[in-house]
């Protein structure tokens, strides 16, 4: 009986109640009768809930997939963590154009090519690293 499912388990008790010719005109064999129409609805519901939820995870899945598709596409795909190929390590750096006050977050690889341009205004952003190649 562990290998059933909750449907076939109360067919089972429906069977054994039929067997032992349940009396439903008594009070007890009334409650009986209820009780076991009743798990058979519960157990047609959990089956139904099954379901749902194995189309429910089908779908997560797929989602979670397109989701990791997405972020190779934007951040590349290099193996990474997720967060786009930094490491925890990296630093980042706040940066303030000086034409609008924005606040510019980049890390040292965007610093090092020499220029960013702004976001908000689109000022070009230049960077002298010279004396960091001469240490």
């Amino acid at each position: 009986m562990d290998n059933m499912t909750i449907a076939e388990k109360v067919s089972y008790i429906k069977g054994l109640a039929e067997g032992l010719k349940l009396n439903t005109e008594t009070n007890e064999g009334k409650i009986l009768a209820a009780i076991i129409d009743v798990l058979g609805d519960i157990a047609l519901n959990i089956e139904d809930i099954d379901s749902d939820l194995a189309d429910l995870t089908d779908v997560v899945d797929d989602v979670e997939q397109d989701l990791m598709d997405l972020e190779d596409e934007v951040y590349g795909d290099d193996g990474s963590d997720s967060r786009g190929g930094r490491d925890e390590d990296d630093d980042m750096y706040e940066i303030t154009c000086p034409d609008c006050g924005n606040t510019i977050t980049t890390d040292f690889d965007s610093i090092a090519d020499g220029s960013i341009k702004c976001p908000n205004c689109g000022n070009i952003l230049q960077f002298d690293l010279s004396q960091l190649e001469e240490e």
